[in-house]
């Protein structure tokens, strides 16, 4: 009861740290992380952005890699019940105990950059997914890319999953100014995936990957995916490439 008590205390001061409020940029985070060693730049990891299908996107890639036999780490948000499930490490989530040993322990640098709720939170992924050597983070960007958090990562890939409309506030008006945003997280000489995306959001995503030298790929003109039939427990499909047709995955 008192590691419980305790932990709901952390959960509210981490709610309360700025009010709610959403800061884009990376300077704060990025002190922070510095004081914790740069974990971030110890390990491996594929970073995925976009508006639809982001958190789902990022589940399949970890899954997928865990069950090849790395050990993974999986940030996504926001939580649907409990903070925990934000912070995964081979599929389980990060234990209350730990929580709030990485807030007790650097609770006064949070407050001294003045960092957001989000900004610790992925500053206590990064640390957590360091201190438990794992070989590869799969991370949900938060909001927009260029400017969120988690770009403080350098993926070894780059995922955009369908751009539209969301967050004008912060991320801009129009559809592009949306989108080179979440093209914030492309990196130089890198790879990007994307899938359906609209024909001027492909076009500037494409023409974003050649100014930086990386590969683009758009899976969704090289396969396709034909449903077999779905339920509360999973879906069962046809996977069709340009290389392979593989019959009843599930």
């Amino acid at each position: 009861m008192k590691l419980e008590r305790r932990y709901r205390d952390i959960i509210n001061n981490l709610y309360n740290l700025t009010g709610f409020a959403i800061k884009l940029g990376l300077d704060r985070v990025e002190k922070l992380l510095n004081s914790l060693g740069n974990p971030h730049k110890k390990f491996k990891s594929i970073l995925i952005a976009g508006t639809n299908g982001k958190g789902s996107t990022s589940a399949i890639i970890e899954s997928i890699l865990r069950e090849a036999g790395y050990k993974t780490g999986l940030f996504t948000s926001p939580h649907l019940v409990e903070f925990t499930e934000r912070i995964k490490v081979n599929g389980k989530k990060i234990k209350k105990g730990e929580v709030v040993k990485f807030v007790d322990s650097w609770i006064n640098y949070i407050r001294k950059f003045e960092c957001t709720f989000f900004e610790a939170t992925t500053s206590m992924a990064f640390k957590y997914f360091y201190d438990n050597r794992i070989d590869i983070a799969v991370v949900e960007v938060g909001m927009g890319g260029r400017l969120d958090a988690t770009n403080v990562l350098t993926p070894i890939l780059s995922v955009i999953t369908p751009i539209g409309y969301e967050h004008q506030k912060y991320l801009g008006e129009s559809l592009l100014e949306i989108a080179a945003e979440k093209a914030g997280i492309i990196k130089n000489d890198n790879i990007c995936i994307t899938g359906i995306q609209l024909p001027e959001v492909e076009k500037f995503l494409r023409k974003e990957c050649e100014k930086k030298g990386t590969y683009f790929y758009n899976s969704s003109n090289n396969s396709k995916v034909e449903i077999l039939f779905f339920d509360i427990y999973g879906t069962k499909f046809n996977y069709i490439s340009q290389k392979s047709h593989i019959e009843n995955l599930f």
